[in-house]
């Protein structure tokens, strides 16, 4: 009986351990969920997550996740329930367009404000969205990929709009009223709803539809194979090259001569498009895709001067406002913050004398290196000997004692070629950064990250995220800005691997992930939503100059800002 007791006792601890253990996890899930629940929707997304084997020979599953701590693990859930999109019903087969949506049936109209249809500078404006198929009749569910924003192309002006899906085939978009004078409101239809399952799919089951490839070579012998984060299965060993320091996978078919340690560079291999013919139809560039919408009625309206003494008009369906807009030509930010105009070489000089610049990310942020290049004519290039797309680049002013470096990130990048030697994390570049007050730290990662699931880019952005914590810890005077994604010009071949679907989910997680911590975020999302300019990957000089006057802003910030 003694026995029982004992062994009854033990069990009752560990349950109680366990249940505590469980209690602790929902708390952690709620409190991490209130947080987040701006950007939530109703609808789950399941990717499976193939077991990992510790044997280095073995395949690694056909996508390896790195392993998360529980709390990691529990951010993860979070992060994708905060980009859950609603799901349309299943089509039948044949796919037929007559039952998609379509932008040339559809249209917006703008609703009447309070006050007698008369808007106001520091109002907001609400925009009815209804969308409609080929053959005219109402959608009766959610789920399009909406772009909305307002401006007035004269005055220089634009701002993004927020767009509300109701779930039932209609839509609000939301805008701020920020100048007096002519609003013009434009609603783009970037997928149809049908469309985004397509793209959902071609991450879970086609993740490798881009791959890579590595030269290996020892003497005069030469062997290439193919490489990737997701690797299909084959009677061929693996090379393991998952780093040591953050756990990031990265695996390449072994050669059949030459050993795995005789890796000389990496490049992009190829794409294979993988594409049912009629979901090709779902992706028509000026049928389907990046079409505006028409206006029933006005598409524009007069905003008068801030009505002193009476109350803004508000919408009731958004919480929170656009992060800036364009006046003039120049970005004004909406929180609190003076953006100066860094018009001169002696202005962005005097900024930045002194200072380290270090610059991790895509091309997009060596954008950024090669604006400043191009600004400051003391700011001289040094000559690395490397490839001008990957770096490492560098560029020293000697009289003013400026370093501006910059690096591309780890693999999967899709670059031309890369030296082996050269492929860093960013978390371990990070962690070799000193810092301090004349330190600088610029971060963009995200074009790359397009055609993976997205467990693989949470991992990434954790192991960014560990390391700006502890170089935030070791030197808190330490500059970190972190650039967003942006919507570029979309044609079959940009949707499939960089779609602003792909884009915008993990923007949705970047600015989750990095909430709450003393880092500086430059909203390019919005700076080339609410531009006049066409949609671009890179985007073009004019806002790259606003980007620009940003960041030496939170570099230099001077009172009052």
């Amino acid at each position: 009986m003694k026995t029982i007791m004992m062994v009854g006792a033990r069990l009752s601890r560990e349950f109680i351990a366990i249940f505590l253990f469980l209690a602790v996890a929902v708390l952690i899930l709620m409190l991490h969920k209130m947080e987040v629940l701006e950007f939530q929707q109703e609808v789950n997304i399941n990717i499976p997550v193939p077991r990992v084997s510790t044997d280095p020979d073995m395949h690694q599953g056909f996508c390896t996740f790195q392993p998360l701590s529980p709390e990691d693990a529990v951010e993860e859930i979070l992060l994708l329930e905060t980009i859950a999109w609603p799901e349309p019903p299943l089509l039948p087969a044949p796919l037929s367009l007559d039952q998609t949506s379509h932008p040339a049936h559809s249209s917006f109209t703008i609703l009447p404000g309070r006050g007698g249809g008369r808007w106001h500078v520091g109002d907001q404006l609400e925009v009815l969205i209804k969308m409609s198929d080929f053959q005219g009749r109402p959608k009766k569910f959610g789920g399009d990929f909406l772009l909305a924003k307002l401006h007035n192309q004269k005055l220089g002006a634009g701002v993004a709009g927020q767009v509300v899906d109701h779930l039932n085939g209609s839509y609000s978009a939301v805008f701020s009223l920020l100048w007096e004078g002519d609003a013009q409101v434009q609603v783009m239809l970037v997928h149809p709803s049908e469309a985004i399952p397509v793209l959902n799919r071609l991450n879970s089951e086609q993740p490798d539809r881009i791959y890579f490839k590595s030269v290996f070579r020892s003497g005069s012998l030469s062997e290439t194979t193919i490489c990737n984060v997701c690797l299909r299965p084959t009677q061929q060993p693996l090379c393991n090259y998952t780093d040591l320091h953050t756990g990031e996978p990265w695996f390449c078919y072994k050669p059949k001569k030459l050993s795995c340690g005789a890796r000389v560079s990496h490049a992009k291999g190829g794409f294979k498009e993988n594409l049912e013919a009629n979901e090709k139809k779902l992706l028509q560039s000026r049928v389907n895709m990046k079409v505006y919408i028409p206006a029933s009625g006005p598409a524009s309206v007069p905003v008068l001067p801030k009505n002193q003494g009476q109350a803004e008009v508000k919408s009731s369906i958004v919480a929170s406002g656009p992060s800036g807009y364009y006046y003039k030509g120049a970005w004004r930010a909406l929180d609190g913050t003076t953006v100066h105009q860094f018009n001169t070489t002696s202005a962005i000089s005097q900024c930045l004398k002194g200072k380290v610049v270090h610059m991790y990310g895509d091309s997009t942020i060596r954008q950024w290196f090669e604006f400043l290049s191009a600004a400051l004519p003391d700011l001289k290039w040094f000559d690395l000997h490397t490839q001008k797309q990957a770096g490492p680049l560098m560029a020293l002013d000697y009289a003013n004692n400026i370093l501006v470096k910059y690096r591309c990130h780890g693999p999967p990048i899709r670059f031309a070629k890369v030296l082996t030697t050269e492929h860093h994390y960013i978390a371990n570049d990070l962690d070799d950064v000193t810092g301090g007050t004349n330190t600088v730290v610029v971060l963009g990662i995200w074009s790359h990250f397009g055609t993976f699931p997205m467990e693989i880019y949470i991992r990434r952005l954790q192991n960014i995220r560990r390391a700006v914590v502890r170089l935030l810890d070791r030197s808190p005077g330490t500059l970190v800005v972190i650039r967003t994604a942006n919507p570029k010009a979309l044609w079959l071949y940009e949707t499939l691997t960089n779609s602003d679907w792909y884009s915008l989910q993990r923007d949705k997680v970047l600015r989750v992930m990095f909430k709450g911590l003393n880092v500086h975020l430059i909203d390019a999302w919005e700076m080339v939503l609410a531009h006049n300019l066409p949609h671009s990957l890179h985007p073009q000089p004019p806002i790259i100059k606003n980007m620009i006057d940003v960041l030496l802003t939170s570099v230099c910030p001077q009172k009052g800002s």
